[in-house]
């Protein structure tokens, strides 16, 4: 059921209205919640609510493991991770694993008789997945008491954020399935706001970016000159931007007309001056969840040395880009990341041992590194878009075939520019436009919203394709 569609339309309007009227009635409201979260799920393919109740299920033994045997809860806790790392592996990296192999062992004349079977990635798998591990963690040290079966179940499928994030831990949604917004705190302006621009950027800006540039430049980048491969590098640096923090808008504008509010995911990614800042900026709760539950536990388990250290940072960019996929493109999109947090590093740790300070961030400074950092991430997108690491490369060869670029069209250049320069708008400008909104009243608000939703009828392609992050 995906989210742009007037079919979530009506279910969303089913759920919120059952959801408020039965918010007196705590625990039957949890029911409503869960069931609603395992219609939407099973929308897509009923044997993936299976899947999720299965997850569900060992996350709840080990916690009541780990509540029951406290001397024992470190042996229960790599229960819990395993359990779940084992199941996302099998079913979204089994078939990569084994190619992987087979082609390894190829090379030296071994040909294994290795059972290669269909596996079909279930939807959002990555996201519960790292929840369900937040959790336990979580539990462990104490940042969060152990949630009921219910409430786990409810906070792991709630379905806002079930398909692809954010990623939200149980000590951020578990108090409000506790203490529920009431009614009269519900925002509902700031919910139709999130919705409405989360629509426009996917259904009319991502939509327009993949057809006009940057599903051409991927798929067949021998007919496309210079100029019209760097628009689509730049098209794909802008689709995913727009089509990521879209469904995020919409995530949780709808959790918010349910009562709930999710976290921020973005922050003007692309006026970030490091690489560092950028994973500051960019998937905010993946980040956070990285640096947690993976960085950091790293550093504490006595890897603290300089070596050690940007060990670690690499490590965990190349999960992190494996968590994205399965594929080598993925990972080398990981360590292209990794890498530049390393050189970064050493430069701030090579600057500090010679005593010198570090270099004011301002000016003509700030916008070279800005300029610097956003191509960076550019380069590196190529092969996360890219079906495979030649591909890849077939795309950054085009950039020296110089000729005519009918594709760069002015309306192109256009969106390009306003996706990127609005990201320089002072927070300010933008909060003062939502509050506007707000201001606006129930009857002004309801006919911008109508005028929002015909332009999106009218410049909107007629099926709109999905969000890149399920894949994931």
């Amino acid at each position: 059921m995906p989210f742009p569609t007037v079919t979530f339309a009506i279910f969303l309007v089913v759920v919120m209205i059952t959801s408020w009227a039965l918010r007196p009635h705590l625990r039957v409201w949890k029911w409503s919640l869960l069931t609603a979260s395992c219609v939407f799920y099973a929308w897509w393919d009923w044997r993936f609510v299976l899947l999720l109740a299965a997850m569900i299920a060992l996350t709840h033994l080990v916690a009541t493991a780990m509540d029951a045997w406290p001397g024992s809860q470190m042996v229960w806790l790599t229960i819990g991770i395993g359990g779940d790392l084992a199941i996302l592996a099998f079913f979204k990296y089994y078939g990569f694993f084994v190619t992987s192999l087979l082609d390894f062992l190829g090379r030296f004349g071994l040909t294994p008789q290795v059972p290669l079977f269909e596996v079909m990635l279930p939807i959002g798998i990555s996201f519960y997945t790292f929840e369900s591990i937040a959790y336990l963690v979580e539990l462990r040290r104490g940042d969060v008491e152990r949630l009921s079966l219910l409430d786990l179940a409810a906070y792991l499928s709630f379905f806002p954020k079930l398909l692809s994030g954010p990623i939200t831990r149980a000590s951020e949604l578990s108090p409000q399935l506790k203490r529920p917004t009431q009614a009269a705190d519900l925002d509902g302006a700031t919910a139709f706001w999130l919705l409405g621009r989360g629509l426009l950027k996917k259904v009319v800006i991502a939509s327009y970016l993949a057809t006009a540039i940057t599903d051409g430049v991927f798929t067949t980048p021998g007919q496309y000159t210079s100029l019209e491969v760097l628009a689509g590098i730049y098209g794909y640096t802008a689709l995913i931007y727009v089509d990521f923090s879209a469904y995020t808008d919409m995530a949780r504008g709808a959790a918010l007309l349910l009562g709930f509010t999710l976290p921020e995911n973005f922050r003007s990614p692309y006026i970030a001056s490091s690489i560092r800042e950028f994973w500051t900026r960019w998937h905010m709760t993946l980040s956070r969840w990285l640096r947690d539950f993976l960085y950091q536990p790293l550093v504490l388990s006595g890897s603290r040395g300089r070596t050690a250290r940007m060990r670690n940072l690499m490590v965990v960019m190349l999960l992190a880009g494996l968590w994205h996929g399965a594929s080598w493109t993925f990972v080398l999109w990981g360590g292209i990341h990794g890498a530049g947090l390393v050189w970064e590093r050493l430069r701030r740790e090579r600057r500090r041992a010679r005593g010198r300070k570090p270099i004011p961030v301002k000016g003509w400074v700030k916008l070279r590194k800005r300029l610097l950092t956003f191509h960076f991430v550019a380069f590196a997108w190529v092969f996360f878009r890219a079906d495979s690491v030649s591909a890849a490369f077939d795309v950054l060869a085009q950039l020296g075939s110089f000729g005519p670029a009918p594709a760069v069209t002015p309306l192109l250049i256009m969106v390009l520019v306003a996706v990127f320069a609005i990201q320089y708008l002072p927070e300010a400008w933008t909060a003062s436009v939502h509050a506007g909104f707000r201001q606006m009243g129930p009857v002004l608000q309801t006919l911008s919203l109508g005028g929002l939703l015909l332009v999106v009828d009218v410049l909107g392609p007629e099926g709109v394709p999905a969000f890149i992050y399920t894949r994931f």
